[in-house]
C-alpha cells in the first residue's frame, strides 16, 4: 500500500496564503496556488473541496484563538470589579494596547487574511462582527459604570458601536499597512494619548 505524500499540505497551504495575501480571495487562483506548490489540481481536491475550504484552512485557527481570546474577556463578573478597576477599564493604557497588538502580531498572518483579503467568502465581514462583538462588552462596562453613578452621560448603544468601530480601526488599519512589530510598540503608544475613552464616556475617577 502506498503512503500518501502528507508534505503536499503544506505546500499547498504556504502557497495559498501568499495567492490570498497577493492578490485576495476573489482574484487569486486554484491554478496558480497548484503550480507555486509544485501539485496537480486534483492532489489539491483531494484535500480540499476548493478555493474557500481551502482559505478557511489558513484562518481557522485564528478564528478560533480570537473567539476564545474575546471569549475569556466576556466571562469576567463585573461585580468583582472595585470602582477604581472599572475606571481603569476604559483607559487605553499602552501596555493594554500592547497586549491586544501583540495578540494580534503573533496570529498576523491569519488576521491580515480576515481583514484584508476575505472578500467572497464566509469571513467577509469578519472585522465588522468582531466589532459588534467588542460593542457588546464595551455597553456592558459602561452600563455598569453608569448603574454605580461613575457616568451621567447617555450613550447609546449605536453611538457605543460607531466608538468601537473607530478605536478598533486603530488596531486593525496598521495590519493593513504591513507594521512591523517595533512599528506597533511605538503605535500602542501613540493610541493611548489619541484615545480618551473616559472623557468621551464621561466617565468620572472614583474618589
Amino acid at each position: 500500500m502506498s503512503v500518501p505524500d502528507r508534505s503536499i499540505d503544506p505546500r499547498l497551504l504556504s502557497a495559498a496564503k501568499q495567492e490570498f495575501l497577493n492578490k485576495g480571495f476573489e482574484k487569486a487562483s486554484l491554478a496558480e496556488i497548484c503550480k507555486a506548490a509544485g501539485v496537480t489540481t486534483g492532489a489539491l481536491y483531494k484535500r480540499f473541496d476548493g478555493k474557500e475550504d481551502l482559505f478557511c484552512a489558513l484562518v481557522s485557527d485564528t478564528v478560533q484563538d480570537m473567539v476564545e481570546y474575546v471569549s475569556e474577556i466576556g466571562k469576567k463578573d463585573l461585580s468583582d470589579y472595585n470602582d477604581q478597576e472599572l475606571y481603569d477599564s476604559f483607559s487605553m493604557l499602552a501596555e493594554t494596547n500592547k497586549k491586544w497588538l501583540r495578540f494580534l502580531y503573533d496570529h498576523r498572518e491569519g488576521f491580515t487574511l480576515l481583514i484584508r483579503c476575505a472578500s467572497g467568502t464566509r469571513y467577509e465581514n469578519f472585522h465588522q462582527d468582531w466589532t459588534r462583538q467588542m460593542n457588546t462588552m464595551d455597553y456592558k462596562y459602561y452600563q455598569e459604570a453608569k448603574r454605580r453613578g461613575l457616568t451621567t452621560k447617555e450613550i447609546h448603544p449605536e453611538e457605543m458601536h460607531v466608538l468601537t468601530y473607530s478605536v478598533w480601526a486603530l488596531f486593525y488599519e496598521p495590519f493593513f499597512l504591513g507594521f512591523n512589530w517595533e512599528e506597533l510598540e511605538k503605535h500602542a503608544e501613540i493610541i493611548s494619548h489619541f484615545v480618551d475613552l473616559q472623557s468621551a464616556l464621561g466617565i468620572k475617577k472614583p474618589e
